[in-house]
């Protein structure tokens, strides 16, 4: 049986700073996943809040300080959100973006290819780890994600090129 997901994808400020957010969007796309909403914004501290430690319970799970480097790095300029759409796209999405850690991500995945800062580098310097790219960890976060992130009026249906082909 088909199983049809939506995920949260958001392009962190060094995707955008470096001028790739075209390039790894691509790479979302050649692989048949649908961008059904898509937006700039940068997010005030308490939307980051509620998306790191009321969905990511990242406090809870690695403490403030994490949390707080984090916000820092995130708040250093614009991202880009989307919310991809396909097959099972969860799961598809976590392999094509890699490890969290760039430093431990496979060549070809998105933070492998595009990043390679590891955590103790971050802990050392007391800043966030630069790695592209955050995507939802499971069906549950990535339902809860999209709805702090997006309305429904700013998600569309639509057929691709791809599905017309596959269905």
């Amino acid at each position: 049986m088909e199983k049809v997901e939506r995920s949260l994808v958001v392009l962190k400020p060094d995707t955008v700073q470096r001028g790739i957010v075209g390039e790894i969007m691509t790479r979302f796309e050649k692989t048949g996943l649908k961008i059904i909403g898509v937006k700039m914004l940068k997010p005030d501290y308490d939307h980051y809040f509620h998306h790191y430690e009321n969905i990511g319970k990242m406090v809870s799970r690695r403490g403030k300080e994490a949390f707080d480097v984090t916000l820092d790095m995130m708040n250093e300029g614009p991202v880009v959100a989307l919310v991809l759409e396909g097959v099972e796209a969860v799961a598809l999405i976590r392999k094509m973006v890699g490890a969290t850690e760039p430093k431990s991500a496979a060549p070809g995945t998105i933070r492998g290819d595009y990043a390679h800062t590891s955590f103790g580098h971050a802990d050392v310097k007391k800043k966030g780890i630069a790695n592209i790219v955050h995507a939802s960890g499971d069906v549950e976060e990535a339902n809860q994600e999209i709805a702090h992130w997006f309305s429904e009026s700013e998600l569309y249906s639509y057929q691709t090129g791809h599905e017309k082909f596959t269905q």
